[in-house]
């Protein structure tokens, strides 16, 4: 089964042969609509130039700011000490294999064949951590996701670089593997 990189990479081909534009080109008339809602912006590729619903989303998805930019934003002043919590869970699911890191603009989606896990800064001292592990059952820091976040079924809350220990690694470990 491909990757979701390589899934991605096959669509950009698709594209381009069927379109006869590059993907820079489909970035730069979304940028230049003036449109800021995803959702306009996938409505405008649709309507006004033909495209698939799919093709319309990778393009949104793509114009929007660098996967860095939209990081450095969630950690940004008051949010700005908790960077390094989100750096430990990226490089624990990282040391585990193939990783896809999708930020959006409140989190970051960790994605193997599907998400696994999420990491949002919720407030000025926590990270919180979502994980799909559906059939375990809450205990302690583990808990039930319960309104945190639909996208998956249990929450750990971060405050500091310590709070990512050996229990939250093999937790992250677990959703990951569950993830194909």
């Amino acid at each position: 089964m491909p990757t979701p990189a390589e899934q991605e990479a096959t669509m950009i081909a698709n594209l381009e042969a069927q379109t006869d534009r590059p993907l820079a080109d489909w970035i730069e008339i979304v940028r230049a609509s003036g449109l800021a809602k995803h959702s306009q912006r996938v409505a405008l590729l649709k309507a006004e130039h033909g495209l698939g619903h799919g093709y319309a989303n990778l393009i949104v998805h793509r114009a929007a700011d660098d996967v860095g930019d939209l990081v450095a934003a969630q950690y940004a002043g008051a949010k700005e000490k908790l960077r390094p919590v989100y750096e430990a869970i990226v490089d624990a699911a990282r040391s585990f294999g193939e990783v896809e890191i999708a930020p959006k603009k409140a989190y970051v989606s960790l994605r193997r064949a599907k998400q696994f896990a999420l990491v949002q800064p919720s407030t000025a001292s926590r990270v919180d951590l979502g994980l799909n592990l559906r059939d375990v059952e809450p205990d302690g820091r583990l808990e039930a996701a319960g309104s945190f976040n639909a996208m998956v079924s249990h929450r750990v809350r971060l405050g500091i670089l310590e709070d990512v220990d050996a229990d939250v690694v093999e937790w992250l470990r677990l959703a990951w593997h569950r993830a194909v």
